[in-house]
């Protein structure tokens, strides 16, 4: 198979997908325009802002995207790449998008709040205070190490830095602008071609004008900017700069498919399916959990419900933004593979050990722009920036997440402290940078991040319970979501389990005893859904 057809193919399935499967799901969630959005009955402007859907699906799949779709499958080609190409196909699809969604729409019908109060309305407080521990302890984690890669990057690649204080400056007069244009259409676009244009050329001038800083330095401003970023309203700084970013990626994928066609590189990676890899372990459950976005990944229920949800000027945009922005994300993780299915085993596995994922990519892929008439050299760079820049998008998401989340927490505490925390958000945020600096001083994130993958894939199960105990509720046939809920559980504790046990032998007691209580904290939680929902059929029973 050449790589063009394989590129065509999940095109047209992903496309057809869209158009029939998501109706489908959109129609079971209940969503109709005839119900306001939360952007709307609860405007503050700082948080809940309504805005156009393209600008919403540019934040929404900056903020999910980074380098998730790229790192995560490029790993995962080691158990070949048609196993790799089916679950981004078969896990965007049925797994992730249903999950993005139905996120979105149950955050969407309980005032734009996150999972963590879902939970609490439809399993329970002692649900909604687990739920929120752990997502906050994972969103502290993100924070701890893209804050060092971020900063590291920097260090190493002065270029990069330069173009990413471009884009910052870029967005807050982007931002500023277009709320003193407010819904000036035309107005808007001429805006928008204007912002892309400059943020292109911010790409090349980085190249030119390396910004040069020690690593300290940029761990410290790397948080005030987090900060910032948090507290201030979100159509200023945080919305503008993932919809300008969105149009990297955009580019990037459109760049890529232009070159693709153009170079038509055959696929030279064998069609071999590999049960076992020495360095990851068995296919199942490992492929599940190293594919994460593309596929299916917990920390978009986290963004679908903490930050879009509050953006959205209709109802009905929930689903371009949450489903459609899913499998754009999961035509990109294609890219990714055929990035690296061009080489050989061995070429693959060779240049893998020695450049790693983000290298590996760009050069695969530069190399196929370069078809385009592009110098190879600039390609290359150019991949590698916009990746890189999205790093940075993850960094301010997961502050203003984590906020949310920390104010969530203590919004049903009596306390006038806890009333302060959960309604100031420069408390909040200020207390959500100083875990951050203590995690990154301690160093504990280096020993703690090889557990990202299966707490990821286990908030994935977690936000997919949460769905389905909402929709049965309301007594809807929730098997388009409990049948990818009790799959994803399934590979979550079999990953913790195996995990745990591998750490045991290895003596790394920390790791082991985590996954040990990620476990407990899964079979909890399904444990407080089955008596939710076995109290509603109770109380349902008595009634009739």
């Amino acid at each position: 198979m050449n790589l063009p057809l394989l590129i065509s193919l999940s095109a047209i399935i992903l496309f057809l997908a869209y158009r029939f499967y998501g109706a489908f799901v959109y129609k079971k969630f209940g969503l109709k325009d005839s119900d306001l959005a939360p952007s709307h009955t609860h405007r503050d402007g700082v948080d809940y802002e309504p805005s156009k859907p393209i600008v919403v699906l540019g934040h929404h799949f900056a903020s999910i995207a980074g380098a998730g779709p790229i790192v995560g499958p490029i790993i995962a080609v080691t158990f070949g790449w048609i196993p790799a190409v089916i679950w981004i196909l078969v896990g965007g699809i049925f797994f992730g998008a249903v999950h993005d969604l139905g996120s979105l729409a149950a955050s969407l019908k309980t005032e734009g709040k996150s999972i963590g109060v879902i939970i609490k309305n439809q399993i329970g407080m002692q649900g909604k205070q687990l739920f929120i521990l752990f997502s906050f302890s994972t969103l502290i984690l993100v924070i701890g190490v893209f804050s060092d890669i971020i900063a590291k990057t920097f260090v190493s690649n002065p270029g990069v830095a330069s173009a990413s204080i471009s884009f910052i400056i870029l967005a807050i007069a982007f931002g500023y602008t277009s709320r003193l244009l407010n819904s000036r259409r035309n107005a808007f676009v001429i805006l928008t071609i204007i912002g892309v244009g400059l943020m292109y050329l911010f790409v090349y001038l980085g190249t030119l004008f390396p910004f040069v800083l020690d690593y300290k330095v940029w761990i410290g401003l790397l948080l005030l900017y987090a900060f910032i970023a948090s507290v201030t309203p979100v159509t200023l700084l945080l919305q503008p700069r993932d919809y300008l970013n969105s149009y990297l990626l955009y580019g990037l994928i459109i760049f890529a498919v232009l070159g693709i066609f153009i170079a038509n590189p055959d696929i030279k990676m064998t069609n071999e399916i590999r049960v076992h890899s020495d360095t990851l372990g068995f296919i199942f459950p490992v492929l599940f959990v190293t594919i994460a976005c593309g596929a299916i990944s917990g920390f978009h229920s986290l963004v679908a419900s903490g930050t879009t949800s509050k953006q959205l000027d209709k109802v009905s945009d929930a689903k371009v933004v949450g489903f459609g922005g899913m499998l754009i994300e999961s035509f990109l993780a294609i890219i990714a593979v055929g990035a690296v299915a061009i080489l050989s085993q061995g070429e693959y596995l060779d240049r893998f050990s020695t450049d790693g994922p983000v290298a590996l990519f760009s050069t695969g892929l530069g190399s196929m722009i370069a078809a385009l008439g592009v110098p190879e050299d600039f390609a290359v760079v150019f991949v590698a920036l916009t990746v890189s820049a999205f790093a940075l998008t993850t960094l301010d998401t997961c502050t203003r997440l984590a906020r949310f989340t920390l104010q969530e927490y203590f919004e049903d505490l009596p306390q006038a402290g806890a009333k302060k925390i959960a309604t100031n958000r420069f408390i909040s945020t200020g207390i959500v940078v100083i875990l951050s600096v203590l995690l990154l001083a301690s160093g504990e994130f280096t020993t703690l991040w090889p557990i990202f993958g299966s707490a990821n894939q286990l908030l994935a199960a977690l936000a997919l319970l949460t769905v389905s105990v909402w929709l049965i509720k309301k007594k809807v046939n929730a098997l388009f979501v409990t049948l990818p809920m009790f799959f994803m559980f399934t590979v979550t504790l079999a990953s913790l389990g195996l995990f745990a046990w591998k750490n045991f032998q290895d003596e790394v007691y920390v790791l082991s005893v985590i996954a040990a209580l990620l476990f407990v904290l899964a079979i909890s939680l399904m444990g407080l859904a089955y008596k939710s929902l076995k109290k509603e059929v109770n109380a349902t029973s008595a009634i009739n």
